[in-house]
């Protein structure tokens, strides 16, 4: 029987990728005629692509995404979302959960090196090389200039998957500074499922279910500094955390 389960796994992964593969080619063409429109409209354009391509290829996985709310949540200004990484499938599920208002994603600078979801990838996110200051700095500017422009961004501070147990890793300090130095507030969001809809441990592990994000309180960043940074990171670390034993997603113990 485990052997059986097994192989429906990876069949069923298999066809997870063959779909995620077809919408990719299919939204190509509008996402290259979108980057002719400059990084604030095109860059809009696209996300409502990525959101399609988002939305049909989980309906596809079965997968059905919700969103709770602690606290009311308003759209119409910019915010830095601050949330936690745990799964391959993240990406697509951060872009339907913050579908209603524009953002950006903070997204590592190898995965533009992959052909033609690189090119989506390098027009869609934010590219940051964390091992190159200069890299880094530009990254911080163009956050900036985003934030600017009513649009929000996307960031996860663990800056790579959580691998154990524990609700969240270490945060960066990066999502922080930024809040700070453009007085953006920052709202904390969970992800409870997604570690369950695709595991980081196998690209085989895909499975149809809920995925569920939570919107915890936003935090005010008004009249802080950069001598703040430390107290801020950690009163959304505490929030973060504490809402993750709150309620008890899968990977934590």
């Amino acid at each position: 029987m485990a052997h059986f389960k097994r192989f429906i796994q990876t069949v069923y992964s298999l066809y997870g990728f063959i779909i995620f593969i077809l919408l990719l080619f299919l939204v190509f063409p509008f996402v290259f005629i979108a980057s002719f429109f400059g990084k604030v409209r095109g860059g809009n354009m696209i996300y409502h692509i990525c959101t399609f391509w988002a939305v049909s290829a989980t309906t596809l996985w079965g997968m059905v995404h919700k969103n709770y709310y602690e606290t009311p949540h308003d759209p119409s200004h910019p915010v830095v979302f601050v949330v936690n990484h745990i799964s391959y499938v993240d990406i697509p599920l951060w872009v339907i959960a913050f579908s209603k208002q524009h953002i950006r994603v903070l997204g590592k600078a190898e995965m533009a090196k992959i052909p033609v979801f690189g090119f989506i990838y390098r027009k869609a996110a934010i590219l940051v090389e964390r091992s190159n200051s200069e890299g880094r700095a530009k990254s911080v500017a163009e956050l900036r200039d985003v934030l600017k422009n009513n649009i929000s961004i996307v960031i996860a501070p663990e800056g790579t998957f959580n691998l154990s147990d524990m609700p969240l890793k270490n945060f960066y300090d990066g999502a922080f500074k930024i809040a700070i130095e453009s007085q953006t507030p920052i709202k904390p969001v969970i992800f409870l499922d997604t570690h369950d809809r695709l595991n980081y441990k196998s690209v085989f592990s895909l499975s149809p279910g809920l995925s569920r994000a939570v919107y915890l309180k936003e935090v005010s960043v008004t009249g802080l500094t950069l001598d703040d940074v430390a107290r801020l990171k950690k009163e959304v670390y505490d929030n973060m955390e504490e809402a993750l034993y709150r309620y008890k997603p899968s990977w934590v113990k």
